[in-house]
């Protein structure tokens, strides 16, 4: 008869993985509580080494591509605020010759 395959869902692999890396579980008695071979352990925690450099890469990216459109946006409202600025300017030079005081 032969021995049916567990699969294991990301969510139960990574509570895997946390016994040994936070909880300092020795891999042999989780493989054991678990009934994993210890080389489908270590293949697990490669995966999730070699994966974590893209967590962190993406939320600095996206911190980065956020930043970058508020200071558009910012730069925007200053370009507007400037050329308000300078209309108003404009029809003021334009009264106060207009009424003769300059």
């Amino acid at each position: 008869m032969e021995k049916k395959r567990r699969r294991y869902s990301p969510q139960e692999k990574t509570a895997i993985l946390r016994e040994h890396l936070i909880n300092k579980v020795p891999v042999s008695d989780i493989c054991d509580r678990h009934g994993l071979h210890p080389t489908l352990f270590y293949q697990w925690q490669k995966v999730a080494f070699e994966g974590m450099p893209v967590l962190f890469e993406s939320r600095q990216d996206a911190e980065t591509s956020r930043l970058r459109r508020q200071n558009e946006m910012l730069q925007e409202k200053l370009a507007n605020k400037d050329a308000v600025i300078a209309q108003i300017t404009e029809e003021y030079v334009a009264a106060k010759k207009s009424l003769g005081e300059i």
